[in-house]
Order: structure tokens, then sequence, then C-alpha cells
């Protein structure tokens, strides 16, 4: 299964689609680096910490904002619309590849 999402200024931006398939009930994520694929992995329990799914309009679109993330990695000026997304059961994450060097 894949989606659609965007990403720019240290966020990534999921259409309420996307968020009702994938993300559906949850309000928080984490977000992962490894194997040259940014990783949305949902937390179950807040309590658990997480990134913020904020609500970014009446739609219901969300985005979550880590910018220390994006810097850790170089990837501050990481600006891309429709990056393709893709579900990994293995991973229990939606996984979006990192901009190649």
């Amino acid at each position: 299964m894949s989606a659609v999402v965007s990403v720019a200024r240290g966020g990534v931006y999921i259409s309420a689609d996307t968020y009702a398939r994938y993300f559906n009930g949850v309000d928080a994520v984490a977000l992962i680096v490894r194997d040259k694929h940014l990783h949305i992995m949902p937390v179950m329990h807040m309590a658990s910490g997480g990134a913020l799914l904020k609500i970014r309009n009446a739609a219901g679109d969300r985005v979550v904002s880590a910018p220390d993330l994006f810097a850790a990695y170089n990837l501050d000026d990481w600006a891309a619309d429709e990056v393709e997304a893709t579900w990994s059961s293995e991973h229990a994450a939606l996984t979006i590849p990192l901009p190649s060097a």
C-alpha cells in the first residue's frame, strides 16, 4: 500500500485520507531515520512520547513537525510535494525515501 505526503520546513504533511488509512485515532508518531528512509511509526499511548500529529485544517489534514530530527540528518532544506510513502509491515511504519545526496 502506498500514499503521498509532502515534506517542508522540518515537517511531514499528511492528507486526511492518508491519516485515516494508516494512523486513524493516533495522536502521536515516532520519526526514525533508518535504511535511507524516514519511518513514521504510530505511537499508541501518548504517555510513550512521540511527536504530535497536529490538525492543519478543517479537512483533517495533519502535520508532524520535527525540525531537530531533520537538522540532525542535514535535511533542513528538504522540501518536496507528493513524495511516495509506503507502508512497511516489517517496521510497522509509513516509510519515505530520503532525498539523494
